[in-house]
């Protein structure tokens, strides 16, 4: 099994090639936990699948993402990330945010993205 490193590196290149939602199926756990900021964790692949849906949904212009860094250290890696989106009804911006992760068995258990709110 690859260690955490090269898997997150795989996961953040299939992120970069416009690849989020096979990226979801190979790489998050069953039964992961992912969080926005202070909001409440949604648990489960299922429940995150819908979520990420329904993101993926309002997005009405898509214009690239950077990956600016990204560090692993044990099992928690680290990344942070700017895109570039239009989503339904809202102007063109650029959005920053700090994705972190911890795996388990080779999967990610469970995610929090940090982020200010415009």
């Amino acid at each position: 099994m690859a260690n955490h490193a090269e898997l997150d590196a795989q996961l953040n290149q299939m992120l970069l090639a416009g690849q989020a939602m096979p990226a979801f199926e190979q790489f998050y756990a069953d039964d992961v936990s992912m969080q926005e900021n202070s909001e409440a964790p949604t648990v489960g692949k299922d429940a995150n699948r819908q979520r990420e849906l329904q993101f993926f949904g309002m997005v009405e212009e898509f214009h690239g993402m950077q990956l600016l860094s990204a560090a692993v250290n044990g099992d928690t890696s680290l990344s942070e990330w700017v895109m570039d989106v239009k989503l339904k009804g809202m102007p063109r911006m650029q959005m920053a945010q700090v994705a972190v992760r911890r795996w388990q068995g080779g999967k990610i258990a469970s995610e929090r993205f940090y982020y200010a709110k415009g």
